[in-house]
């Protein structure tokens, strides 16, 4: 009962924020400034809490709040813990304060309308990851689209009002579709079982035909797959990077952005599991073509932020072929490649905010050699690229690593079998990680080193706050590198779960390799 009042407490704290924002006066910018930050730092406190009282053994909810909302209909407030969200909440508290610092000398301008979209756009995404009913989840996931057009079409830059159109108009489009196969789901639970609920659990196991999984699962997949962003529906992250203020490229990148894997995990295939199977082959191929085709548009860029912004794409794909694999050890290799890439992602993105404050260009040809005028600056950014491209002891290596081992290891059996199509795609995603290096470590080659060049004159290291910024960030990104074991058996039930919903009760928690036959012994 306790944990269920800190967990509700984790997702009102937002609008306390904001009802402690509106309450300040017009010119008190600096008390709302640290004010949300401590809001947002308390929010963390109590989430990490949480985090390390979260029980692995335990499959359910935990934490878990059930009350009746519109209980004529079946709607509940429903939320709570599992080993879906469990990571991602967390992600979510810990860049929360982040954020909040990282825009304490970048955004001059309505200071308090800024943080409250902050706080309100916090309070959006925990909801989403929370929420354990349907229409509990859809509301909060529509109420995303609301902060994140204002933070950009406010604080953008000068093609911010494109940039936000594109995304409400790309975003809103699958949320119609898929508010429409969500009423269907529902209506048909009702006419199986004649209960009216909305309750994840309860429609999990819904009777449907193999053709209406199909058209439900295309809605709900339409919808994630613009989240993502998966190739072919991509095309509006890039804009939405440029234009947005490093504070929203950063809430886009770090969280905003697991919400359509997170709906596929956690909704789209498990609700649907007769169709995931006949749709794997299907989204295997779009995450292989956004691995490769994100890292060569990420290779041809001159924008610092639109070569973040396409390397996002090409490492989500490496989370939908964790997904796709239908392996133990991919499906927790996607959850962990989720948590790494909003950490990575993220610290990116403050870097490119931090210099552009300095220089006003983010034109990657007008810099050079950062490494002898910026030194602090130049180690931390050239971490955070080995971390992208996955280094071992980093994050960015266990996912990767744990996604294409398990992508292998669940194609390898049907290679033997005669069909080698996930093979030749698994082959494929690893020159994801070559393309990787390359995009990354160019960058890092044309910024930090060779001739130096400083738009706008000599210009200071990093200062106190930055610094305190990016090794806070950093500390999670070794944690999940030197020590993955911890955080994977916290997602070990739910991605068991998974597998055993998606590809039924007779999933192993590997597919194991054959063994290799022994050589016979030569007589003696």
């Amino acid at each position: 009962m306790a944990d269920a009042l800190l967990l509700n407490v984790v997702l009102y704290l937002p609008l306390v924020g904001i009802a402690l924002i509106v309450a300040l006066p017009a010119d008190a910018d600096e008390r709302v400034r640290s004010w949300s930050f401590g809001v947002m730092l308390a929010q963390f406190v109590i989430t990490a809490f949480l985090y390390l009282r979260f029980d692995p053994a335990v499959a359910g909810l935990q934490a878990e709040t059930n009350l009746p909302w519109i209980a004529d209909w079946g709607v509940y407030y429903r939320i709570g813990l599992d080993g879906y969200n469990i990571l991602l909440v967390l992600l979510t508290a810990f860049l929360g304060p982040l954020v909040v610092a990282g825009a304490f000398s970048a955004i001059q301008k309505d200071v308090k309308l800024f943080y409250s979209m902050v706080f309100f756009i916090q309070f959006a995404m925990l909801g989403t990851f929370l929420a354990q009913d349907l229409l509990l989840f859809y509301i909060f996931w529509e109420t995303m689209l609301i902060p994140m057009f204002l933070i950009i079409g406010i604080w953008g830059g000068e093609r911010r009002i494109y940039a936000t159109l594109k995304f409400v108009l790309y975003t809103a489009f699958g949320s119609i579709l898929m508010l429409a196969a969500l009423i269907y789901v529902v209506w048909s639970h009702y006419v199986d079982t004649g209960s009216l609920s909305f309750a994840f659990a309860d429609l999990f196991g819904t009777r449907l035909s193999v053709t209406e999984q199909g058209w439900l699962l295309a809605a709900f997949a339409l919808s994630f797959a613009i989240k993502v962003p998966m190739v072919p529906l991509h095309t509006w992250l890039p804009d939405a990077h440029v234009e947005a203020p490093t504070t929203g490229s950063v809430i886009l990148a770090g969280v905003l952005l697991k919400m359509g894997t997170y709906g596929f995990i956690k909704l789209g295939f498990p609700l649907f599991p007769e169709a995931s199977q006949l749709a794997m082959p299907i989204v295997m191929a779009l995450a292989v073509v956004s691995i490769v085709y994100g890292a060569c548009l990420a290779l041809v860029q001159t924008d610092i932020k639109k070569i973040i912004a396409y390397s996002s794409i090409s490492h989500l794909g490496y989370v939908m072929l964790g997904l796709a694999s239908l392996d133990l050890i991919g499906i927790q290799g996607a959850i962990i490649q989720m948590v790494s890439h909003g950490l990575t992602a993220a610290g990116l993105f403050l870097m490119v905010g931090m210099i552009y404050e300095r220089c006003h260009t983010r034109d990657l040809a007008a810099y050079g050699g950062l490494a002898k005028v910026l030194p602090v600056y130049s180690v931390f950014f050239m971490i955070l690229t080995l971390a992208a491209i996955g280094l071992p002891t980093t994050s960015g290596f266990t996912g990767e690593f744990l996604v294409l081992m398990g992508a292998f290891t669940a194609a390898w059996p049907q290679h033997l079998a005669g069909d080698s199509t996930a093979l030749v795609w698994a082959v494929i995603a690893v020159s994801g990680v070559v393309l990787g290096a390359l995009y990354m470590l160019w960058l890092a080659q044309r910024l930090l080193f060779g001739t130096t060049k400083v738009p706008h004159g000599p210009v200071a290291d990093l200062n106190t706050r930055e610094k305190l910024i990016l090794a806070v960030l950093l500390v999670p990104v070794f944690w999940i590198g030197l020590a993955p074991a911890e955080p994977m058996r916290k997602t070990e039930a739910a991605a068991l779960h998974f597998q055993r919903l998606v590809a039924g009760p007779q999933a192993t928690a590997t597919a194991a390799l054959p063994p290799l036959p022994r050589r016979a012994e030569a007589p003696r």
